[in-house]
């Protein structure tokens, strides 16, 4: 059921966020209990920028971008949105989201994404860095059963500054986890 009619389905069954309302503070659909048939795919692009396009447009309703985001889950043959009728196989260039915010919360370091998640860096929401063909810094936070964001550029470097140098590598601490940045100039 690729296509439009997937999108609609989507839409209804998975319920709404109504204009303005934010994905923070809503409980998350349990999509981890859905097991659907697959559907097939549909169209939509989640792009390395964060943004989300369906049919080659973006999308630019951002209630409709964080609904879809409730429902993201990522398998082992890919990334769906999963509904407790559909599953319909997307496209991510990257990570799904992409962590905008980083805030020091006594102990813990609180990431907060383009959709409004938040995921407090430690044993369960690991910091990796990867380096990228460019020798630039790749990082990531994990957010939720498999799904990531990459951490905006602005935000890796605010937190480079704030790191602290151990043996040569810079890093950092939360709760009680110590996430390696990278090397120290």
């Amino acid at each position: 059921m690729a296509g439009g009619a997937g999108l609609e389905t989507l839409i209804a069954a998975a319920g709404g966020l109504q204009s303005g309302e934010a994905a923070e503070g809503r409980r998350l659909p349990p999509v981890h209990l859905w097991n659907p048939a697959h559907c097939g795919e549909i169209d939509i692009v989640i792009r390395k920028d964060g943004s989300w396009w369906h049919e080659g447009s973006p999308i630019g309703r951002p209630a409709l971008v964080r609904l879809f985001s409730t429902v993201l889950r990522k398998d082992p043959d890919g990334f769906h949105l999963v509904t407790p009728a559909e599953k319909l196989k997307i496209a991510v260039e990257d990570a799904p989201f992409i962590a905008v915010s980083a805030d020091r919360e006594g102990e813990q370091l609180v990431f907060t994404t383009n959709v409004g998640n938040r995921a407090a860096a430690g044993p369960d929401h690991l910091i990796r860095v990867e380096t990228a063909a460019d020798g630039a810094p790749r990082p990531y936070v994990h957010v939720r059963a498999g799904l990531e964001a990459l951490i905006a550029r602005p935000v890796f470097y605010r937190l480079v500054a704030e790191a602290e140098a151990r043996d040569g590598r810079l890093g950092l601490a939360s709760n009680g986890v110590w996430f390696d940045l990278g090397a120290a100039a």
